[in-house]
């Protein structure tokens, strides 16, 4: 048995227990980082830090006062807060309390957060202000399960016998815990790896979401499993803003336990920019959506700085992707990542001139990030890697606790998502449709078994629904969703997600756009326009000064749009090709349901509201 497997193989049941073991091993070591606003609102952030020790004595606290409220073994508590280290607190605390975890995105409103707290029976719901609440005193006669609710920040929240603060909870449980010393221990000594850790609802693009059963073993399984990689080591600082309610951003917190590194948390998006130079992280992962608003910012800029500084920057660009392609096949082929003198010396002088300042904006000591959650551009991903910033695309999904594959550091292959993580193993079907099992799969959907019976067969194996291929040495490259692939009425089918991946590398104002065309004689796009790269645009073509939704329906935009759409259509099979197009009045957001917290697209969503301006694409034509 090799070193990788013992790992994975003799792991403790439960991340519970994982930290209790992180604890004991580095007491004083520093766990996490986290912001704290200055009180006059002005100004930057105080950055303040905890050691393994003193977020350890918070875990129990929390842990002690859930025990001590009644909740039992797999009893659901519910989460609803935005990203922030009393998420990852609390989360801990449920699991040493041998609870599960239900998580609630904070964006989703009373109605759905309502359902997702009756239908996993959650006894006890922590909230992260007032907000949330909210939504729970208006929809309580609706919640008979629910016992009590714990305010992170009280700020504006009516305490009574029903909600309580987070500091009254830890109050409570660090004195149950001076009658009980080791409660703690006995409630994480008696967890069982098939006990369930986390409830985490899908977000439904119709009708209701559907609860991912994940027991104590998946967590731990993954934390193993990332650690076997070899991508993080224990001095790295990783930067986490993700949503903590999602699958990809919980099981960085599961790694990090194993690893032992630091985590710097805040989940502020509007922040990133001005929090990268402070925090310096090593590493970092990421959503597509985040590369390319950078990519496009980048690019926006340096057309603003003038033909000459475009020209510059457009060089550069090219030089990162031939540089980026030619060491990946390199070292494909040969083990070294070593290019020709000319192109090196090209790729010297753009460092100095583009990709050096990419960098410092990233803090200066980026490794690697590693993205998921949806595809990345080729392209983009290329340019990045020729900066020096090497996106590891990483594969997974609710249903497998987001990592499945990973791309290897030095090895690592744009384009890809990298080979499975020890432990893991996948097949593709006669219909292209991949196939995963192992150690990180879900128990099932919660309460629908024949949901469960769609998706998982008896034997282990888990139907993604989505497309892809394997390499004779075991990359692994999407293709699309299985229910997404577009077949035109001429028979030929297109894959959106390739056709709207390119766009993105080539429209440097692009925010959203869908590929439409099923049963269609031909593919038309709904373009999305990002509000602060368009703006800037504006002012260098005569429309400073007026809102968003004017200069999106100015003929000047959508003659510029369309000179893009036609630079794709260049690299594009005839059947591919967008023939017409439309620009939305508005960027599609989380709060019109029509992207998920985690930023991917809800088709049906968008193809229903927009339904207007794609029968107006096809008004006269015949269809099939």
């Amino acid at each position: 048995m090799s070193d990788t497997q013992t790992l994975i193989e003799n792991r403790p049941p439960s991340v519970a227990a994982l930290f209790l073991e992180r604890v004991a091993a580095t007491p004083d070591a520093e766990a996490y980082r986290y912001p704290v606003p200055p009180a006059s609102g002005q100004g930057p952030d105080d950055w303040k830090s905890l050691s393994w020790a003193q977020a350890a004595e918070r875990v129990y606290a929390i842990a002690a006062g859930l025990i001590e409220l009644g909740v039992q073994p797999e009893q659901r508590v519910a989460l609803a807060s935005s990203t922030r280290v009393e998420w990852i607190l609390a989360d801990l605390g449920i699991m040493c309390a041998g609870g599960a975890t239900t998580t609630v995105y904070p964006q989703t409103n009373a109605d759905e957060s309502a359902f997702i707290l009756s239908d996993s029976e959650s006894r006890v719901l922590i909230a992260e202000d007032a907000a949330q609440v909210a939504k729970a005193l208006e929809k309580r006669a609706e919640l008979p399960e629910l016992t009590k609710v714990v305010v992170i920040d009280a700020a504006g929240a009516e305490t009574s016998d029903w909600v309580i603060t987070l500091a009254e909870l830890e109050r409570r449980g660090a004195a149950y815990l001076e009658t009980h010393p080791s409660l703690i221990k006995e409630r994480v000594g008696a967890i069982k790896k098939e006990q369930l850790a986390t409830l985490i609802y899908t977000s439904g693009t119709t009708g209701r979401p559907k609860g991912v059963r994940l027991p104590h073993d998946n967590w731990a399984y993954m934390a193993k499993a990332i650690a076997a990689t070899g991508l993080v080591t224990m001095d790295d600082v990783q930067y986490l803003w993700l949503p903590l309610a999602h699958v990809f951003g919980k099981v960085l917190t599961s790694g990090q336990i194993e690893v032992g590194h630091v985590t710097a948390v805040d989940g502020r998006v509007d922040k990133i920019i001005e929090n990268l130079p402070v925090v310096q992280p090593t590493y970092m992962a990421a959503v597509p959506r985040i590369f390319e608003k950078v990519y496009n910012g980048v690019a926006a800029k340096a057309r603003e700085g003038g033909p000459a500084k475009y020209k510059i920057f457009q060089w550069a660009a090219e030089v990162a992707r031939e540089y980026a392609k030619v060491s990946q096949d390199n070292f494909r082929r040969t083990g070294t990542a070593a290019v020709p003198f000319s192109l090196g010396a090209k790729h010297k002088v753009a460092d100095t001139l583009v990709y050096g300042k990419l960098r410092e904006a990233f803090g200066g000591r980026l490794r690697a990030c590693v993205s998921g959650a949806s595809a990345l551009a080729p392209e983009i991903g290329y340019f990045f890697a020729g900066a020096g910033i090497h996106i590891l695309e990483g594969y997974g999904l609710t249903e497998s606790s987001a990592a499945s594959f990973v791309n290897p550091g030095e090895a690592y292959r744009t384009g890809t998502v990298g080979k499975p993580l020890p432990g893991t193993e996948v097949r593709i079907a006669d219909d292209g449709e991949i196939l995963l099992r192992g150690p990180g799969i879900m128990e099932g959907y919660h309460g629908l078994p024949e949901k469960t019976a769609e998706v998982l067969e008896t034997d282990g194996w888990f139907h993604t629904g989505d497309i892809g291929e394997l390499s004779p040495d075991g990359y692994l490259r999407i293709t699309d969703r299985k229910k997404d692939l577009i077949k035109t009425s001429g028979g030929k089918y297109v894959a959106p997600a390739e056709v709207e991946g390119q766009f993105k590398a080539v429209c440097p104002y692009v925010s959203n756009i869908l590929v439409h065309g099923a049963d269609r004689n031909y593919c038309t796009a709904l373009i999305a326009l990002d509000e602060i790269a368009l703006l800037d645009w504006a002012k260098e073509n005569g429309l400073g000064g007026r809102p968003y939704a004017e200069v999106v329906a100015a003929p000047q935009t959508v003659e510029m749009v369309d000179g893009y759409v036609q630079q794709l259509n260049a690299g594009l099979q005839k059947w591919q090709t967008i023939k017409k197009f439309r620009l939305l009045p508005r960027d599609l957001d989380v709060e019109h349901g029509e992207i998920t917290p985690s930023l991917k697209l809800k088709r049906p969503v968008v193809e229903r509201e927009y339904k207007h301006l794609i029968d107006e694409m096809y008004a006269g034509t015949r269809e099939k």
